[in-house]
């Protein structure tokens, strides 16, 4: 175990990941990380933790003086819906040389569950600390909690660039159903998403099944995306539906690169999209996945819940008339 940072080791290089956030007691949370504890982890939230790890607690004001110089800004972002692939594409742009991937840090889902009076303490030095990499030709690459979508336009700073990635919702939502822990996740988040649809004056009505649960994710998470994008219009934006992604994903890929400014050429991107990874689940990679199984797993959950799901999709189209940013959604994902 080390010492605490000083701030000069905090400034230069992505070595203390500012993992978590505490508002209530001003306290920021530093994980010691090198190049491969980054590409390994799939996530840098409280899992992180369940390994031995060096951890700091600094208060907030010194960790932002720390970074209260003329630091670089020029971190490159994933927003997305959930359940979109936005990890895989995360690995496979990590594998490109000067690209150092950063899998949802814990503290952005803290400043995303924050009120807005005090978020605005502690977001200002984010973009900062999240651009942070080990060279001065590496730039940082970081996805986002899902819901964190709801501050992308206060993580992005003008001039920057972002992917919002998404799903056609009829797939979305066969790909929730699909799933036990999706499942599981979906019904802890019901309220809170519902909540958030109600903000941008959406109202559902309750839900009579899974596949409306799922459907109501969908609208909700699609839609931060479109406020955010409409909050947005001095970044530059790429949008990417994961499904059209798979059917050709080294040109795809090529764009999102392009789109970065990532440096990789033709030969190095269908190393990488061809490799291991594309048969691993991203989420972990012990486990078996793949494009082909995807695909099976939502033909079978339409299979058993082809019904629920038109009903589902009927409910969205339905609140999209009197929505402007689910009208946008829908007509995004070609319904």
């Amino acid at each position: 175990m080390s010492s605490a940072p000083s701030a000069e080791e905090i400034a230069s290089n992505a070595t203390w990941l500012a993992q978590a956030l505490d508002p209530s007691q001003g306290v920021v949370r530093l994980v010691a990380m090198d190049r491969e504890s980054y590409r390994a982890a799939s996530f840098l939230d409280d899992r992180l933790l369940q390994q031995p790890v060096d951890a700091q607690i600094l208060s907030w004001p010194d960790v932002e003086a720390a970074v209260s110089g003329d630091l670089r800004t020029d971190a490159r972002w994933i927003f997305h819906i959930g359940h979109v692939g936005s990890t895989l594409v995360s690995r496979l742009l990590g594998e490109i040389p000067g690209v150092l991937a950063i899998r949802e840090p814990r503290l952005l889902r803290d400043l995303a569950l924050c009120p807005s009076e005090i978020r605005e303490g502690y977001i200002g030095s984010v973009p900062k600390l999240m651009s942070r990499s080990f060279a001065n030709d590496e730039l940082a690459f970081v996805k986002a909690t899902s819901f964190a979508s709801e501050i992308a336009p206060e993580l992005v700073p003008s001039g920057e660039r972002a992917l919002f990635m998404y799903a056609r919702p009829r797939d979305y939502i066969a790909s929730i159903l699909a799933g036990e822990n999706s499942v599981k996740e979906m019904h802890a988040l019901t309220n809170s998403r519902l909540d958030r649809l109600a903000s941008r004056g959406i109202v559902l009505p309750a839900a009579s099944s899974e596949a409306e649960m799922a459907a109501t994710a969908w609208a909700c998470e699609m839609t931060s995306l479109e406020a955010a994008a409409e909050a947005m219009a001095d970044r530059e934006i790429a949008w990417a539906d994961f499904d059209s992604m798979l059917s050709d994903l080294p040109r795809e890929l090529a764009r999102i690169a392009g789109f970065f400014g990532f440096t990789a050429d033709d030969a190095r991107l269908t190393t990488i999209t061809t490799g291991p990874l594309m048969q691993r689940y991203s989420k972990a990679l012990e486990y078996d996945y793949s494009p082909s199984l995807r695909e099976q797993l939502i033909a079978g959950a339409l299979h058993l819940h082809g019904r629920d799901v038109d009903a589902s999709l009927a409910r969205v189209r339905s609140a999209a008339e009197k929505s402007q940013p689910l009208a946008r959604a829908l007509t995004r994902a070609g319904e």
